[in-house]
């Protein structure tokens, strides 16, 4: 099995085992050496994830890719949150995180530049809606972005906050 067929079936039970403990799930990847594979996963829900349900998840995960069996390596699981700075993967993370503060990168410039920081407006069509500090608002193409992240101010967050 090549490293793009284990990542998605490492994806679809990962969803499956999210579903089952109530949970999004947020990411899956396989990255680091075919011979020591580390497999991520991020999960989230609405009142934020505590560590036992990246317990319940490692555990339940893991049982099933012992028994499958398919990454014929010894791997690490590894299980999280998401985190403030939370990537943005899928179409319908840039629908729902419209109004945030993100970055994004992208494979080939556009208007000039490949990377980004500024405020998600949301998505029309097959594009990204942007407005960046730099050129103002952007249509990136989704298909043309390499990695996005939601982007925490600090400062923002401190005064609403009340301090």
């Amino acid at each position: 099995m090549g490293k793009e067929s284990i990542a998605e079936r490492v994806q679809e039970l990962a969803e499956r085992v999210a579903i089952d403990h109530g949970l999004e799930l947020v990411h899956a990847e396989v990255a680091g050496p075919e011979n020591k594979p580390i497999v991520r996963i991020f999960i989230d829900k609405p009142q934020g994830v505590t560590h036992e349900d990246c317990s319940e998840v490692s555990t339940h995960l893991g049982t099933i890719l012992d028994v499958e069996d398919f990454i014929h390596a010894s791997y690490t699981l590894e299980v999280s949150s998401p985190g403030l700075e939370r990537g943005l993967y899928k179409r319908a993370d840039f629908e729902r995180f419209a109004g945030s503060q993100a970055k994004m990168k992208t494979r080939q410039p556009i208007a000039g530049q490949r990377n980004f920081r500024g405020r998600l407006l949301g998505v029309d069509g097959e594009d990204v809606l942007f407005e960046d500090r730099t050129n103002g608002q952007v249509r990136v193409p989704l298909d043309s972005i390499t990695k996005a992240n939601l982007e925490v101010d600090v400062n923002e967050e401190l005064r609403r906050a009340g301090h």
